[in-house]
């Protein structure tokens, strides 16, 4: 077995062990945020990080090529569940990095609630992303907003939270689940919704999208930059 760097992406690895596995370096060694796969390699601990299970992972195997999450910096995450993705961003940003988790299900911020205790850079947050100005007295200016969150209004919701939250120059993400949204149009006539609904603000311009298939069907992941 080998692990080395993803080529474009800091703080994300490969782990060569008959197949390549992408994976994040854990935070806490000896700690699980979820059922996640370990490699140990060198004295380090890998946790392998499955595009099957996450919409992030699945952006960057179909070849993502602005990924904002970087060591040191703020995110919110809008719809961060009992945090298996959370997890692995929180690998990347490290112990200067910070991530405000906002989810509404009671059910799913108690599962959440053991992985902030151990990785001490997540603050779970209860509360709808619909709402962003009942946690504005918590939520700080941040680097990344994004969203996993599949409803119907979910631009929209992305474009409250940006407005609100996010620096100039800094990104927003949203991985769009296109029959949220309209189940009657074609997924890329959905995703094409989304970029102009956010675009139409003069705030923010489109960066990139990238079709989830085959990991997530109908799925893509869409970033925006902040401009004014």
């Amino acid at each position: 077995m080998r692990v080395k760097p993803h080529e474009r992406i800091p703080g994300v690895f490969w782990i060569l062990d008959g197949k390549k596995l992408l994976a994040t370096k854990n935070l806490v060694p000896g700690h699980r945020s979820y059922d996640e796969v370990v490699k140990k390699y060198k004295g380090e601990e890998y946790r392998v990080w499955s595009p099957k299970r996450s919409k992030l992972a699945a952006a960057i195997m179909n070849g993502v090529r602005t990924f904002p999450f970087k060591r040191g910096k703020k995110v919110l995450y809008l719809g961060i569940a009992s945090g298996t993705t959370a997890s692995h961003i929180s690998d990347i940003l490290g112990r200067d990095g910070i991530i405000y988790g906002v989810e509404v299900a009671h059910r799913v911020i108690r599962e959440l609630l053991p992985v902030a205790e151990a990785r001490k850079n997540i603050i779970p947050v209860m509360e709808s992303a619909r709402r962003p100005e009942n946690y504005s007295w918590l939520v700080e200016e941040v680097d990344v907003v994004y969203e996993d969150v599949a409803q119907p209004d979910q631009a929209r919701i992305l474009i409250n939270n940006m407005d609100l939250f996010l620096r100039k120059g800094g990104h927003g993400v949203i991985a769009v689940k296109a029959s949220s949204i309209d189940v009657t149009l074609p997924p890329k006539k959905v995703y094409a919704m989304v970029e102009r609904e956010v675009v139409s603000t003069g705030r923010y311009r489109l960066v990139e999208r990238v079709n989830l298939a085959p990991y997530d069907p109908k799925h893509a992941m869409i970033v925006f930059k902040k401009v004014s």
